[in-house]
């Protein structure tokens, strides 16, 4: 016998219509134990449900989130049968109140075999529902609040929405939506479609994924695509007993029943793929596996009052429409990781409106006609819509105040497994020894490897390829540290000469012996001396240069008054070049601390800002020379306003030798580098060296310095 709102009955009658006709053949006590048997295997196939759901979601994320997702399906369940034991059996389907709630049957017990069948029955259900939303909001759900959300499901918006629907399917009165010839033969609105509506809320709640909307363009990876599909099959599997166990007896119905929930799927999944290709101009495999998922939904609440051609044609829009609901979900950047909004909430609404649509009025037996009961499922419809979104976006709004249900981006980052379960995996691993050496520098180990694993041959292949690069590096630091030996011993030998050199030309150029006798004579040797001492200076650059990167400069630290230091510097530099021209202005405000430094060091550096400065400062312009405190570090800046870096070049102009300006006279003025000099002083402090240069506007270089403590300079 059934209820007008389509839920079958399993109380006080020992089998549905078809007992007399079976009872020819048999006793009524074999009957009744081959319908308890049917139910509690058709229970045992929902309940393999559950590891289909957990291979599907632990799939469809990235490895790094695998065994938290695997640990929230398993916790779900577990939540999930003990408050619908304690509470949620007694309010779905307790004696009505006023078709409202059930007020009975709570911490139920077994009374008779039938049922405790019932009630195994119905909790698989219930667990089947809380698990759904698991798989939307993974990867970024903190475990303790995805826990409140089964809670939520399971102890209110699940059992009162089933006793609307479902009320009296264990006896007594109906619930309202019953009593309007509201039908849901097996859950296409009572499970899937509230448990797609609260996934919908969670999700504009908790957010996306980081990184998933960025504009990137690129998707997020399942790790396991195989092990999805292997989930889907298991779902598929479980579905012959959520629908075929939904009679509730072993009838004649029950084959047919089944057809049209196989039939359904497959042409769900071949919905979606005729559809996919067209609108995402590919084959995507999770898309395949969803319209499947979604044809199975869609027939559930009609299962048993359409025939096959029905079947398929339920099935087939339920898979399309999951595939164009998707795709709004991403346009709209609603990150739903499973999209369990469009395969259970979507295909649960068609499905549920399709009962009215293609369902045989007789097989209903609510007496409605077409137009009656399509409005009897909009109601439905439409009151599970507000009332699962509506309380669960409230609850979960109030509930992410409190306890929030969303990880810290440094959690989601490392992944779930580690940050909720301190649980690693394979790929983690090596990813965390690569992290530890691009962060110390130490390459001269190698990462550990995991034998006979696809995970270990990458592995294995990364050490060969570090020995590689660690043996090219030692090679390159000899050469470089004999290169810069090289560069020391032989500046200091040139020295000696070109001192010699310009001493003589000096005299030469002065006339301290007599009359050279002709003009030439003394315009030469004023050319040798000249380009003597741009030879010395570029000896000397070198020098300081090679001295810095042999690592035989050393510091000596004392405490500087900027303002001083910045007045030599300024001293220097207009007494070597013809500045009338150029304006300059210091600021350093009384505030400003002494810096502890090697003086020699940082006077280099401002010495060499400074001469680029000049250089390139066209007469009227002006050089700014300017000095404060920001928390923890000492700023320098040495500011011009002449003609601006390209951005093209301002990596360039660190690199040593390099001049950039086409101007003859003012690239000889310099060695080319004295930028990389002032780079090597500045991090020999651990400091660091910024440029800022805009062409048109001019250039500022910064040098940042740490603050060093008392106890430091004493």
């Amino acid at each position: 016998m059934r209820r007008p709102g389509g839920a079958p009955t399993w109380a006080h009658q020992s089998r549905p219509d078809c007992s007399q006709t079976a009872e020819r053949g048999r006793g009524l006590m074999d009957a009744t134990k081959i319908d308890i048997v049917w139910v509690l295997t058709a229970s045992a196939l929902v309940f393999m449900m559950q590891a289909g759901f957990c291979c599907l979601e632990s799939g469809s994320v990235r490895s790094k989130n695998s065994i938290n997702v695997a640990a929230k399906n398993f916790a779900d369940f577990c939540i999930s049968a003990g408050v619908f034991w304690f509470v949620g059996f007694g309010l779905m389907f307790g004696a009505s109140y006023n078709g409202l709630i059930g007020t009975e049957n709570f911490l139920f017990s077994l009374t008779d075999p039938k049922s405790a069948t019932f009630f195994v029955f119905q909790l698989m259900f219930c667990g089947t529902a809380t698990t759904i939303v698991s798989g939307a909001i993974a990867e970024r759900a903190r475990y303790s609040g995805y826990l409140l959300i089964s809670l939520v499901v399971a102890l209110l918006i699940y059992p009162i929405y089933g006793h609307w629907a479902w009320g009296g399917a264990f006896g007594g009165d109906p619930g309202w939506l019953a009593a309007l010839g509201f039908v849901d033969f097996a859950g296409g609105t009572v499970v899937h479609s509230i448990a797609g509506w609260v996934s919908l809320a969670a999700v504009i709640i908790i957010g996306p994924r980081t990184g998933r909307f960025d504009g990137s363009g690129a998707p997020f990876r399942s790790h396991s695509l195989p092990l999805a599909a292997l989930g889907v099959f298991i779902i598929w599997v479980g579905w012959i007993g959520f629908n075929g166990g939904s009679t509730l007896a072993a009838t004649d119905k029950v084959p047919h029943i089944i057809l049209n929930t196989v039939i359904a799927g497959a042409f769900g999944g071949l919905g979606a793929m005729l559809l996919g290709p067209i609108m995402m101009k590919r084959l995507d495999v999770p898309t395949m596996l969803n319209g499947a998922l979604a044809g199975l939904v869609a027939i559930t609440p009609t299962a048993h009052c359409v025939s096959t051609a029905g079947a398929v044609t339920i099935g087939a829009v339920g898979g399309g429409l999951c595939v164009l609901t998707s795709l709004l979900l991403d346009r709209w950047k609603f990150d739903d990781v499973v999209y369990a909004f469009p395969v259970h909430g979507v295909a649960g609404v068609w499905g549920t409106m399709a009962v009215a649509l293609l369902g045989d009025l007789e097989t209903l037996g609510t007496g409605l006609d077409r137009w009656g009961q399509f409005l009897a499922q909009g109601t439905g419809v439409l009151t599970a819509a507000v009332w699962a979104f509506g309380i669960s976006y409230i609850l979960l709004s109030l509930i992410n105040k409190v306890v929030p249900l969303r990880v810290s981006p440094e959690a989601e980052r490392i992944g779930l497994n580690v940050s909720e379960h301190n649980q690693s995996t394979e790929q983690l691993d090596i990813l965390r020894s690569m992290e530890v050496q691009r962060l110390t520098g130490d390459f001269s180990r190698p990462i550990p490897v995991e034998p006979n694993s696809d995970i270990g041959d990458i592995a294995r292949q990364y050490n060969l390829v570090l020995e590689n690069l660690y043996s090219a590096k030692m090679e390159a630091e000899q050469a470089s540290k004999a290169k810069s030996n090289f560069l020391a011993s032989m500046s200091h030998e040139l020295r000696t000469p070109l001192n010699a050199i310009i001493g003589f030309s000096e005299m030469i150029n002065r006339q301290y012996f007599g009359p050279l006798g002709s003009e030439k004579y003394h315009e030469y040797a004023g050319d040798i001396m000249h380009s003597s001492r741009h030879l010395l200076s570029l000896v000397d650059d070198i020098l300081d240069l090679s001295k810095i990167e042999a690592g035989r400069n050393t510091l000596n630290r004392s405490l500087i008054d900027i303002a001083a230091l910045f007045d030599d510097c300024l001293r220097v530099v207009t007494g070597a070049i013809d500045c009338n021209q150029i304006y300059f202005d210091i600021k350093v405000p009384e505030t400003v601390s002494k810096l502890f430094a090697d003086e020699r060091a940082i006077k280099q550096v401002v010495l060499n800002l400074l001469f680029n400065a000049v250089k390139f400062t066209p007469p009227g312009g002006l050089v700014t020379l300017n000095a404060r405190e920001e928390p923890g570090q000492h700023i320098l800046e040495v500011s011009d306003t002449g003609k601006g870096i390209p951005d093209e070049k301002l990596e360039r102009v660190i690199e040593p030798f390099q001049q950039l300006h086409s101007d003859p006279h003012i690239a000889q003025l310099g060695t080319g580098l004295g930028l990389s000099i002032a780079k090597a002083l500045t991090e020999a402090h651990d400091g660091e060296l910024q440029i800022d240069s805009r062409v048109g506007r001019g250039t500022t270089v910064r040098v940042l310095l740490p603050i060093r403590t008392a106890a430091e300079a004493k």
